[in-house]
């Protein structure tokens, strides 16, 4: 249900022009330090990747205005292992300065991902070194050989030669079909339970679609333990915000902008139909009818009473 609404409210705001799915994934190397430090490294990652899809958004040989961006954190891959990136959906198009015009990027092309690459990594790292420099990390374990500061540097220097990745396509059917890809992970965690197949004498199975073997669906078998831990690896810090929106879909100037936006490009959204009620909501998201009596199936159900808060029985005091 909450997802729904999420989408629903995703919909209501996209525009009549093409979207681009941008991704930015953090190389492996840093999983140890996401482990020990999730809050730190995920707000780096949201940062650098907005700031670096900000810079090229305003850069006039690209585009010189502002972008429309919603990104969401992933931390899993289909096997539940470690894989931190944020997805972007981000408009073809751009709001120049004091929205006087609406600036189109060009057909099947944003920005360059080598240079998307290049900056997003600079951005990144520059954020790290600020942290270490700040005393913000806490290097013990496997990672404290890089607490001393000659070997944090060697350590960061290696992780400049390596190519960082970032991928930017046109998504195949739209906006639409992306924000509900993300739409399935926006309030749940790793794995949705129809991909879990069997659980059994301490083992685990679930489903995995296997990118590198044509995206055929395969069954993986885990000791329960291991399927917890990797499981654990992907719970957010308590209160971290995992889906965000930046550019015109910031919230202080998301209704302004996007009015100016539609105003340019002469286009009228649909007047809001009449407000779902919830019984029609769970019809058409789950199948379900809350009224209909779930043992029967045939009659309706009617309230009998409405029950207030029971707060007072549960005082102790």
């Amino acid at each position: 249900m909450a997802t729904e609404r999420w989408l629903s409210a995703r919909r209501r705001e996209i525009l009549p022009i093409p979207y681009f799915h941008v991704v930015f994934t953090l190389p492996h190397h840093l999983n140890p330090l996401a482990q020990s430090h999730p809050r730190l490294i995920y707000r780096l990652l949201f940062h650098a990747a907005a700031s670096t899809l900000t810079r090229f958004g305003r850069d006039p040989r690209h585009l010189g205005g502002d972008l429309d961006v919603t990104a969401v954190l992933h931390t899993w891959g289909q096997t539940l292992t470690q894989h931190v990136h944020v997805h972007c959906v981000v408009t073809g198009g751009a709001l120049a300065p004091q929205g006087a015009r609406w600036i189109p990027a060009r057909p099947s092309f944003l920005f360059p991902v080598r240079a998307l690459a290049k900056v997003f990594r600079g951005r990144f790292l520059a954020g790290l070194q600020r942290a270490f420099d700040r005393g913000e990390l806490h290097l013990t374990g496997g990672l404290a050989a890089f607490a001393e500061p000659a070997a944090w540097t060697a350590w960061l220097a290696e992780l400049r030669q390596h190519a960082w990745v970032v991928y930017c396509k046109p998504p195949f059917a739209g906006p639409e079909h992306v924000l509900a890809y993300l739409g399935r992970y926006t309030h749940r965690v790793a794995i949705s339970n129809e991909r879990l197949v069997a659980v059994a004498d301490r083992r685990v199975r679930f489903r995995w679609r296997d990118y590198a073997d044509g995206n055929r669906v395969k069954v993986m078998e885990l000791d329960a333990e291991e399927f917890l831990r990797r499981f654990l690896l992907h719970v957010v810090p308590d209160g971290f915000v995992r889906i965000r929106h930046f550019g015109l879909l910031a919230n202080r100037r998301r209704a302004t902008a996007l009015a100016q936006c539609r105003t340019l490009l002469a286009h009228q959204p649909p007047p809001p139909g009449p407000p779902e009620s919830v019984r029609d909501l769970m019809l058409r998201v789950t199948g379900i009818d809350i009224e209909r009596c779930p043992v029967c199936r045939q009659g309706l159900l009617h309230p009998v009473e409405v029950l207030p808060p029971a707060s007072a029985a549960w005082d102790t005091s």
